[in-house]
């Protein structure tokens, strides 16, 4: 007896609790089904896996779909009462949700063009980090520290980022180093270069090298240019060890690591009369 007409629909509360359970019914019948699929593309090797991301997430939302599609006409409900509904997600797309869904299809779009992947090395405004999870709405970019950064897909898509393991993960790291005008220029840069060469994080594919930078106030500025392919395993690491073994050599060799000093010179003080 409690019941409405939307168009040519009567609609009910009896109708109404029959098509919730049923479409309860479907979408837990298609998710199941849907994890079936997914576990089974997901270990499908010879897709990439940006690609079995997206088939997983496809199919999910097409199983959920297709249940509610024959949900609903099993329980009374004819399906193009559905087309109000549509207006109205039209209407809520146009004044509130445009930005939902430009995340949503931002992350397909993420996802097809394989620019970002799970693993890459990333600088997203100002942030860098790993890419540890990618969804249809966010990315997840973790940063050395620990923290966790939620970026929202559209700010992948239309703000410049930085990968830097898009096409290979090697990277350059420079070491400056400062020494004094009296030391053995090119002794203190073979030595630079040979701590370089026994580091096993550093390439031997790409041999290290000491560069002259300038001279300075205080001394005379070197830089060693070192690669590696590791650079999940951090940076500050290996400055620290590179710049440790570099001063131990140092010392040993007689090398100086000079500090800023200032001579101050006067001329003709005038003598202070009472």
């Amino acid at each position: 007896d409690i019941s409405f007409s939307v168009g040519h629909q009567r609609i009910s509360l009896l109708l109404v609790l029959q098509g919730s359970l049923s479409v309860v019914a479907a979408v837990l019948v298609a998710l199941s089904i849907g994890r079936v699929l997914e576990s089974r593309i997901m270990r499908t090797a010879e897709l990439d896996h940006n690609l079995r991301l997206v088939f997983s997430k496809i199919t999910r939302a097409l199983l959920v779909l297709f249940g509610i599609v024959i949900a609903l006409p099993l329980a009374g409900i004819d399906i193009t009462f559905l087309s109000v509904f549509g207006g109205a997600l039209g209407v809520g797309l146009g004044f509130g949700l445009q930005k939902i869904a430009a995340n949503y299809i931002s992350g397909f779009i993420i996802l097809l063009d394989r620019s970002v992947r799970i693993g890459d090395l990333m600088t997203v405004e100002s942030r860098y980090g790993e890419i540890t999870h990618i969804s249809t709405r966010y990315t997840v970019l973790r940063s050395m520290d620990g923290t966790e950064a939620i970026i929202p897909n559209e700010t992948m898509i239309s703000s410049v980022v930085v990968n830097h393991s898009l096409t290979n993960r090697e990277l350059r790291l420079n070491l400056p180093v400062q020494v004094a005008y009296d030391s053995d220029v090119e002794k203190a840069m073979a030595v630079m270069v040979e701590v370089a060469r026994r580091h096993p994080r550093v390439l031997t594919t790409r041999d290290p090298q000491a560069f002259l930078r300038e001279f300075a106030d205080s001394g005379i500025n070197l830089e060693l240019v070192v690669w590696i392919n590791d650079p999940e395993e951090g940076q500050l690491n290996l400055r620290s060890a590179l710049n440790l073994e570099i001063w131990k050599k140092f010392q040993a060799e007689g090398i100086e690591i000079p500090y800023p000093r200032r001579d101050i010179h006067i001329f003709n003080q005038p003598s202070t009369q009472q």
